[in-house]
């Protein structure tokens, strides 16, 4: 160990000194073991050098897929502000960059709103939406900076046989560097022959320069007792947090979560709702009788195939949901937030869109939190409208139930600033009512229908 470190320091200085008209470092941080020990070499490399030969920007890019292991994040973003201040007072060349996923991207607007099952070995929809989507655009941005990008990664071959196979995969031959799935991208692994013994002799024994120390670090390891913490996923080759220790606490694609497990066990106790709530989201994804629909959001539906949750489950895990977030901020911590408000408008807007009236997300979160959350700007506006429709619509009440349906679509399109998808919504709104009077037997009053759009327009703009 004490061999090779000296030699690896001298292959980043090398590196980071080559003439490549200074391709931007992008090193990607997890807060695990092994990006931990990937970073602080390459900033006792970069440090060692002259300041005046520090030129090259090394990007630490962190990825949140806002479902993180809520001890875990508290403990990386400690990380992260000492490594901003510490590069700013060493005139260290190291920029933080942290990644989320879009809003439409994120878990809960998935789950809850499109009211997709729990991610399984079959259907793992969240590594490309949380974590592989976040990290590409800012890497693409950083190539559309600079023309090429060096991307450093934590990855070894001591970790696993396919890690050793896809790494030996992409090698290009004679050199440091390996093609990266993105054009104009290099992966570069300096720590790939490093074992995991002399991984934690290192960080046992050499202190984060950036200040304080590694003991938290072990200490979760081994609280949670497993060995692999979670990579900054960048490709479909790197394996998911599905078998980490340091994954999402809604990770459904393992039968047991032994890390929250272990943490739990060993003193966060607070954290046995979210297990409770994991154990929910499995039981519902695997029940598709009692939880899910039979048709597909598409409208088909096909053999052997179930489709999205019901509306009543969607509502049910969005109330458990806040239940463990209440519990949690009341007994632990009163900051503690693990689904935003952003997210809430989004999932109200995709229950519109898919023609789920009789849930409301406000109505929700009041009776979880007893406040009055509403969703709206214009409260007493909208029931001002309603007042007015209801009487002009006094001789047809389902004209009424219509209308004021879409008036929901607008005003929730509204709080998400974009009118994109408006109209298909309101045509699918016409559709869905024209085949429920029609499956009633109720014959269609053309005229009465023209006069409520009529009466809908005047409201969306009102």
């Amino acid at each position: 160990m004490a061999l090779i470190l000296p030699f690896i320091e001298s292959e980043i200085q090398d590196q980071y000194l080559a003439e490549d008209n200074n391709r931007p470092w992008i090193v990607g941080f997890s807060g695990g073991k092994d990006s931990t020990m990937l970073l602080q070499l390459v900033w006792k490399a970069v440090q060692k050098l002259p300041e005046e030969l520090r030129h090259r920007p090394v990007y630490v890019v962190c990825n949140d897929t806002m479902v993180e292991n809520p001890r875990i994040v508290r403990f990386i973003e400690d990380t992260l502000h000492r490594i901003e201040g510490a590069a700013t007072a060493q005139s260290m060349p190291f920029l933080v960059q942290r990644t989320i996923p879009r809003l439409e991207d994120s878990f809960w607007t998935n789950l809850l709103g499109k009211g997709y099952p729990a991610p399984s070995s079959t259907f793992r929809w969240c590594t490309e939406r949380l974590k592989i989507n976040p990290t590409t655009q800012f890497i693409r941005t950083k190539i559309s900076d600079a023309g090429e990008v060096i991307i450093l990664l934590g990855t070894r071959s001591a970790e696993s046989s396919r890690r050793s196979r896809s790494m030996a995969k992409h090698a290009v031959h004679g050199h440091r560097l390996r093609k990266h799935v993105l054009p104009n991208a290099y992966v570069y692994a300096p720590i790939k022959d490093i074992e995991t013994n002399e991984l934690w002799q290192y960080l046992s024994q050499v202190p984060p320069p950036w200040g304080g120390t590694h003991k938290e670090l072990i200490t979760l390891y081994r609280n949670a007792s497993t060995e692999a913490d979670c990579p900054l996923v960048i490709d479909d080759e790197t394996p998911s947090c599905g078998k980490s220790r340091f994954g999402c606490w809604v990770c459904t694609v393992v039968v047991k979560d032994k890390s929250m497990d272990g943490l739990i066990m060993n003193g966060e106790g607070w954290m046995e709702p979210l297990s409770e709530l994991r154990d929910f989201l499995i039981e519902a994804r695997d029940n598709p009788e009692q939880y899910r629909q039979k048709h597909l959001r598409n409208g088909s539906i096909r053999e052997g195939f179930w489709g999205p949750y019901l509306p009543e489950t969607r509502a049910e895990i969005l109330k458990r949901l806040l239940e463990a977030q209440k519990v949690i901020r009341d007994e632990y911590d009163p900051t503690m937030t693990f689904i935003t408000h952003q997210e809430l408008v989004a999932i109200q807007v995709t229950w519109y869109r898919d023609g789920i009236f009789n849930y409301n997300v406000a109505d929700i979160y009041n009776a979880v939190f007893n406040t009055h959350l509403d969703m709206s700007k214009y409260t007493n506006k909208i029931r001002e409208e309603e007042k007015w429709m209801r009487e002009v619509c006094k001789d047809n009440l389902d004209h009424f139930d219509l209308i004021q349906n879409a008036v929901k679509i607008i005003k929730t399109k509204s709080l998400m600033q974009r009118k994109r998808g408006l109209q298909n919504d309101i045509e699918n709104l016409l559709d869905e009512y024209i085949k429920a009077q029609q499956l009633e037997g109720k014959e269609l009053d053309a005229m009465n229908l023209a006069d409520s759009s009529d009466s809908l327009s005047v409201s969306a703009t009102v």
